[in-house]
């Protein structure tokens, strides 16, 4: 029974349409994903930098 429903599942073209395209673009959507925080706290640490020059801290 089972070894028929993985059979009918495998070779459903519904099924392997959506498979592989999750397969193919999974990891873009990853790395975009993974980029896009990198280049976030990228532009948060700079825009602080910038902001400090600004207010420097007094000396005592």
């Amino acid at each position: 029974m089972l070894n028929i429903f993985l059979d009918l599942t495998w070779r459903n073209p519904i099924f392997m349409a959506v498979a592989l395209t999750i397969i193919w673009f999974m990891p873009g959507i990853l790395a975009k994903r993974l980029a896009e925080k990198r280049y976030n706290a990228a532009k948060a640490d700079k825009q602080a930098k910038a902001i400090a020059k600004l207010y420097p801290k007094e000396m005592d």
